[in-house]
């Protein structure tokens, strides 16, 4: 679910290194967010990061 609909962002993988230098896989998720979106005039609800909305690429209903 965390999945940009309109850039694609997604989840990031990488390691959790603590302060003894022991690695543990970590995942960082996206702020993705339920909105209202118009789209082609019509109001659709779906996931958009903040990024997005912020920037304007999107437009809410």
């Amino acid at each position: 679910m965390a999945k940009c609909e309109v850039c694609g962002k997604g989840a990031h993988f990488g390691n959790a290194v603590s302060h003894s230098h022991r690695r543990s896989n970590k995942m960082w998720k996206s702020n993705v967010k339920s909105v209202k979106v118009k789209v082609n005039g019509a109001a659709k609800k779906m996931y958009v990061c903040t990024s997005c909305l912020r920037s304007g690429k999107v437009e809410r209903a």
